[in-house]
C-alpha cells in the first residue's frame, strides 16, 4: 500500500506524472532485480503507488520493460548524437578528434548506470524473455545510436578524409574497435578500468579504424 505521502503526492500530481515516476521507478528495480525477479508489486512500491494502480498505464511486465527500455534508449541515443556532433561536425586532427569521440561515447557507460545494469540483466536473461523486445530495443536504442553516427562519418568522408562506402558499417566498425573493447571488459560499466587501459583500448581502436578507412591516396 502507498504511504499517505505518497498518497497526497499522487492527489497533487496527473496521469503523466504518475506514468512517468513507475517508468523511473521500473528502471531502478529492473537495474537491482533484472526481468525475471522484478513485479509489479515492487515497481508500485518503489514509485510509492498502488500496485493496482500499475495496470492503468501498462498492462502486464513486459510492456513496463519495453517502455523502461524504449525510454532510456531514446535518452542514451540523443546524448550519443550530442557527442558525435560534438566531434565530427569540424575536424581539425582526424586521429585526435577521434580519440577524443571514443573517449566520450563511453561516458553514458556511468551516466547511464541504471539502463546498463538492466542491459547486464538482459544479457544473462535472453533466452526467457519475451519475443521481440530485443529487437525492438535493439532498434530504438544502438542501431538508432549507429545511425546518428554514420550521418557524421559520411560528412567526414565527403571532406576527403575517410575512405566510405557504406557509413552505416563505418559506424558499426568504429564503435566495436574503438569502445567495444572497454564496454566487454568492463562488463558494461559494472567493474571500472584503469585510465590507461581505457586509454590504450581507444587510441589502438582508432588506429585500426583509420587503417581501414584511410583514403587510397594516402595510403
Amino acid at each position: 500500500m502507498a504511504t499517505p505521502e505518497a498518497t497526497l503526492v499522487r492527489a497533487q500530481a496527473g496521469p503523466a506524472e504518475d506514468r512517468r515516476a513507475l517508468v523511473d521507478a521500473a528502471r531502478a528495480v529492473f537495474a537491482r532485480e533484472g526481468w525475471i525477479h522484478t513485479t509489479l508489486e515492487a515497481v508500485a512500491a518503489q514509485a510509492g503507488l498502488d500496485t493496482e494502480d500499475v495496470g492503468h498505464y501498462f498492462k502486464d511486465k513486459e510492456q513496463l520493460l519495453l517502455s523502461v527500455l524504449l525510454d532510456s534508449a531514446a535518452s542514451l541515443s540523443a546524448a550519443l548524437t550530442v557527442i558525435a556532433e560534438s566531434h565530427l561536425a569540424e575536424i581539425t586532427d582526424l586521429e585526435k578528434d577521434l580519440v577524443a569521440l571514443g573517449r566520450d561515447w563511453l561516458t553514458p557507460l556511468a551516466t547511464f548506470p541504471e539502463h546498463f545494469a538492466i542491459v547486464r540483466h538482459l544479457q544473462a536473461e535472453a533466452a526467457r524473455l519475451p519475443a521481440g523486445l530485443l529487437e525492438m530495443w535493439q532498434t530504438a536504442g544502438p542501431r538508432q545510436a549507429q545511425r546518428e553516427l554514420a550521418r557524421r562519418f559520411q560528412r567526414v568522408a565527403d571532406q576527403g578524409l575517410l575512405d566510405i562506402a557504406d557509413a552505416d558499417c563505418a559506424a558499426g566498425r568504429f564503435i566495436q574497435l574503438v569502445a567495444g573493447g572497454a564496454v566487454a571488459r568492463s562488463f558494461y560499466g559494472a567493474v571500472p578500468l584503469a585510465e590507461y587501459e581505457t586509454e590504450q583500448l581507444i587510441s589502438t581502436g582508432v588506429e585500426d579504424f583509420i587503417r581501414l578507412y584511410r583514403p587510397y591516396a594516402g595510403r
